[in-house]
């Protein structure tokens, strides 16, 4: 069995927090592992389980691998998509690769079953969430496409539903056959739906063998076969990732798994699921799942509170004081403080398409900007200027590179930096300075054992990040116009 992890997703019901370049599952938003860790480390125990698939879009690549690595999944395998198109075409392409020749050079063609999850989901109750995959593959096996349907233990009007064909038409009462998927209900019919004991909330994961699923795709969806089968020949090949070629799945029709197949083959069955899961599509979620205090409070990071009930407060960076507040949301990050009663929390979208429409930064990355070499925090900018702490991990280095319009001064406050400038190459450490004159073709270093930290003060007529050219990147970027 592969798990096919599904990290696409951008998370914009927890902003400020998720963001385009780091979304939600890769936060430690219910312990001290990221959401995307818990996913890969909950199916531990498990017999039969192949390294993890991971399904991502460009920006997030470096982080995924960092935090496999972490987790000692160094083994997993990472495929880009080069654009969204839903759920379906990335499943097919995870069908189709894992169906690829191995490295051996064995000939025989392998037919996994592939587990596919959402990243940024929580379940509680491993065990029970462990015999529910065992029941699921044995299905698979059997060349059934199973769904996992969520036991509802409440009216829910934020999930769509799972209609199983009722109890008394089937003799397997565990596993039961997909009657019809619906699309999220209004109150009044999603509680008869929650009455009846013939509906499940849609969990979005899935199990099948990749023969079976492929099968039925050509069945009905035969265009996302095709666009997506030649993104698989003609992907790139590189050390720590996989490209699906860009020209052949943007042509792909976008669907999701759902509609392109699950709701018209006769082969789909629901296993139900009651292990706690909480898809945590929002702020209240995560207060839900939360520790919470005597008076019903979440409380993360450096907070005070004074008669204070019925909250989540989250600190990123400073001190938050509350008094005399109930049932708020108040999340706090270096460059955005969000503030929502807690009942309208899923409206926050409506901020989060206000700042798109208004292009602001804030809505795609943070004010620390994570990249594979270490990271940056932009702690001051105006128009002509910019300062930056960089922090360089030990062996890394930034690109070979060169600006159009702006210049640079480089001042080492830790560590040990290798600087390349033009024709020259020297060594600076702690309060030693350089300058990098617009133009010059230049690189940053740490060649030590130490993290290598320094305060860059930029000058120019444009700071943007898409004013860098690379002339040379270990870390296979001389493609990408930012970052």
């Amino acid at each position: 069995m592969i798990p096919v992890i599904l990290s696409g997703g951008t998370g914009t019901r927890l902003w400020p927090l998720s963001r385009a370049h780091r979304p939600k599952q890769f936060f430690r938003l219910v312990n001290d592992q990221s959401m995307f860790q818990n996913t890969i480390n909950r199916l531990g125990g498990l017999s039969h389980i192949e390294p993890p698939l991971v399904i991502c879009n460009l920006d997030h690549r470096f982080l995924v691998a960092e935090q496999l690595h972490e987790i000692s999944q160094a083994k997993g395998q990472i495929l880009l998509e080069p654009i969204g198109r839903n759920t379906a075409p990335a499943i097919v392409a995870a069908a189709l690769w894992s169906m690829q020749v191995n490295e051996t050079g064995n000939e025989s063609v392998v037919d996994p079953i592939l587990f596919v999850l959402p990243a940024d989901h929580d379940i509680l109750d491993s065990e029970r969430f462990h015999q529910a995959i065992a029941i699921a593959e044995r299905h698979a096996q059997e060349g059934a496409l199973v769904t996992f349907g969520v036991v509802p233990n409440r009216v829910e009007t934020g999930y769509g539903y799972i209609q199983a064909v009722n109890s008394e038409q089937t003799t397997d009462d565990i596993a039961r056959p997909v009657k019809r998927f619906v699309e999220k209900p209004d109150y009044a019919t999603a509680e008869s739906y929650v009455a009846s004991g013939d509906y499940y909330w849609n969990s979005g994961m899935f199990m099948f063998r990749a023969s079976v699923l492929l099968e039925e795709m050509e069945k009905f969806a035969p265009e996302i076969v095709k666009c997506v089968s030649q993104a698989v020949k003609r992907a790139a090949k590189e050390i720590d990732f996989n490209r699906l070629d860009a020209e052949a799945f943007g042509a792909s029709p976008a669907d999701s798994i759902d509609y392109a197949v699950m709701e018209k083959t006769d082969k789909a069955v629901v296993v139900p699921l009651d292990a706690q899961w909480n898809d945590v599509g929002s702020w209240t979620a995560l207060w839900e799942i939360g520790e919470q205090n005597a008076e019903n409070n979440v409380i993360y990071g450096d907070v005070y509170t004074h008669d204070v009930k019925n909250c989540y407060i989250r600190a990123e960076t400073n001190l938050v004081a509350g008094v005399g507040l109930d049932g708020l949301i108040i999340v706090e990050t270096p460059d955005g403080i969000m503030i929502a009663d807690k009942e309208r929390a899923q409206d926050i979208k409506h901020i989060v398409d206000k700042l798109k429409s208004d292009k602001r930064c804030e809505v795609v990355h943070h004010r620390k900007v994570y990249r594979p070499w270490g990271h940056y925090d932009s702690i001051d900018i105006e128009d002509t200027f910019q300062v930056k702490r960089i922090l360089i991990n030990p062996g890394s280095s930034i690109s070979l590179q060169k600006h159009f319009h702006r210049s640079e001064h480089w001042i080492v406050v830790s560590g040990t930096a290798e600087i390349t400038r033009g024709d020259e190459t020297f060594i600076l450490t702690i309060n030693q300075s350089t300058y990098i004159p617009l133009g010059t073709v230049h690189r940053l270093r740490n060649p030590g054992k130490i993290p290598l930290e320094i305060v860059e003060v930029q000058s120019g007529s444009y700071l943007g990040e898409d004013d860098i050219v690379r002339i040379e990147d270990e870390y296979g970027r001389e493609r990408e116009e930012t970052g």
